[in-house]
């Protein structure tokens, strides 16, 4: 139990006294720098929490949790599959569709693209692209009119706007005495969507199933089917009976072997940043370490009195510790500040950062994702909260006992 008079000598132990200014700038150095610490790792590990979840919302919004795919890109009997994926217990859609890479081409330009045909049902059902319109609209794309979506870094590569029209080149297409004619088809750019995956954006054209069929030379087959299933961690237990079942006839990839090494790589990323981040933190205890055996050493006098005067060893051991985690908790609160400040304003830093420096620090061609993403897990914050206040006060105990072990009759021996 801490009493009054404890609470007293802490409160002054806290202010400099008089040739204590060192041991208090000592002291605020080690504020900011548990400060520092917290509010590093606070924001680090929300961002980090933020691009994983960022990521791992974009990927499976356009590819779903698992892919149904036929052999050689050709799935015939799709409407059975499509059936069969839905009966199961656990999937919550399935979608027929084609993917296949060509090439696009407005105003001389070209680019390598990557073609999805999906039914207009459910490209308006989709929510990543829906959501994500920049231009144009969905409801201009209809079948047979020869209409596309179109990321927005690619439109920018190409110099291609809404209504313009742009050319889709099959390298299958048909065979001459001379060798085989390239297909080249004209559509018409009816959307423009960013779903904030630079790979995506600059890549992706999505048109209605019926004419991906048509240039594609598919007749009534399709390529794949996306599936979503309410638990994403355990689809491959939910598909294992399709899998089983299209043995010889399709391929069943799920999102964590397709993905496995990214999604392993930010794991092992935001561990090894949590640990050296926590070295700040740590370098912080060890500045309140200091500050209070230079305090004990200073107050070796009123130490002594105080322990003729009646207090224990324990109450004193109780005011160093309450003093020491009083600057550990102080940092905290400085550090949580600051660390939430950091993120409320991270993209207006990167931006202000990227015009001081003149550089993109947030190239979205290497980033994957078109801005900086955050996510804050309040149990990942609670614990670096107590971790800090665990270690502020494991660095009090050594000077805590030191001070308690003073010999009064020692120190006051000539007085």
């Amino acid at each position: 139990m801490i009493t009054a008079y404890e609470r007293m000598i802490t409160r002054r132990y806290l202010l400099p006294g008089k040739g204590e200014g060192f041991i208090f700038l000592v002291a605020g150095i080690s504020l900011v720098a548990v400060a520092l610490g917290v509010a590093a790792l606070i924001a680090v590990m929300s961002v980090m929490n933020g691009f994983r979840a960022e990521l791992f919302d974009r990927i499976l919004g356009l590819n779903g949790h698992a892919v149904v795919q036929g052999y050689g890109g050709r799935l015939e009997d799709w409407p059975q599959v499509l059936a069969d994926a839905k009966a199961l217990p656990g999937v919550t859609s399935a979608v027929p569709m084609i993917e296949q890479p060509l090439m696009g081409s407005y105003g001389g330009r070209v680019e390598g693209v990557v073609v999805r045909g999906l039914r207009l049902d459910d490209l308006r059902a989709n929510a990543t692209i829906a959501s994500n319109i920049t231009g144009g609209s969905l409801n201009a794309m209809r079948v047979g009119a020869g209409t596309v979506a179109i990321g927005a870094r690619l439109a920018e590569q190409l110099g291609v706007r809404v209504g313009e029209q742009i050319s889709l080149i099959n390298p299958a297409g048909q065979s001459t005495p001379f060798g085989t004619v390239p297909r080249i088809v004209a559509y018409t750019v009816a959307a423009v969507f960013e779903v904030g995956v630079y790979d995506y954006d600059k890549a992706f054209i999505i048109m209605p199933l019926e004419d991906a069929q048509t240039l594609m030379r598919l007749d009534d087959a399709v390529g794949m089917i996306e599936v979503v299933t309410d638990d994403p961690d355990q689809v491959g237990r939910i598909l294992d009976p399709l899998k089983q079942k299209l043995a010889g006839i399709a391929v069943v990839n799920d999102w964590q072997a397709s993905n496995s090494a990214l999604f392993s790589a930010l794991v092992v990323e935001q561990t090894v940043m949590f640990w050296v981040l926590s070295i700040i933190i740590v370098v912080a205890v060890f500045n309140i370490l200091s500050s209070l055996i230079m305090l004990v050493r200073a107050k070796t006098r009123d130490i002594a009195i105080l322990r003729t005067m009646g207090a224990s060893r324990a109450a004193l051991m109780r005011v160093f510790v309450m003093v020491g985690t009083s600057i550990g908790a102080a940092g905290v609160a400085a550090g949580l500040v600051l660390g939430f400040g950091l993120l409320q304003f991270r993209q207006g830093i990167v931006d202000g950062v990227s015009r001081l420096t003149g550089t993109d620090i947030w190239d979205p061609s290497v980033r994957y994702l078109t801005l900086l993403p955050a996510k804050t897990d309040p149990m990942e914050v609670l614990g670096i909260v107590l971790l800090t206040l665990a270690l502020s006060l494991l660095a009090t105990l050594y000077p805590a006992w030191k001070a308690a072990s003073t010999d009064p009759v020692t120190v006051l021996r000539y007085e």
